[in-house]
């Protein structure tokens, strides 16, 4: 079943995000207070899908009033192809829709092969006609790779 992420959610939503191979965790974004300081800014858009009484996907979904950005997206290796992946975006989506919401757009890591073909099959456009920057405001901010 899929519904809306809280505050809650955090510690299993972080044991799920530590349980995947290859799972970039921000070390300051991805702290408890940094997921709910982002919830509070997007109270209805994040999800997650909860089966067999724990949950087993989520999605960040947060949105500046123009475009929306998706962020974590990922399911449990256990319960993958069988659609929850795509009800949770589906279900962002909705919530954005609702807040006027025109346009999403996520990244996905050239090596997650997994995560590419999911987007692909979704339908998603792979943009090859800009180019991504960012710059970091705080350098402690660092990802870190799930071995």
């Amino acid at each position: 079943m899929v519904r809306t992420m809280t505050i809650d959610d955090y510690d299993e939503v972080y044991a799920l995000w530590m349980s995947i191979h290859g799972f970039g965790i921000r070390s300051i974004d991805d702290t408890k207070e940094g997921v709910e300081m982002f919830l509070k800014r997007n109270p209805t858009t994040s999800a997650v899908d909860v089966e067999d009484g724990k949950i087993v996907g989520a999605i960040l979904c947060g949105h500046d009033g123009r475009r929306a950005c998706l962020y974590h997206v990922c399911v449990s290796e256990k319960y993958r192809m069988h659609g929850i992946g795509k009800k949770m975006v589906e279900f962002c989506c909705e919530q954005l829709k609702k807040e006027k919401i025109n346009k999403v757009c996520l990244n996905a890591f050239v090596t997650n092969t997994v995560g590419n073909k999911f987007w692909q099959k979704m339908g998603w456009t792979l943009r090859t006609d800009l180019n991504y920057y960012d710059f970091a405001l705080n350098e402690d901010n660092l990802t870190i790779f799930n071995k």
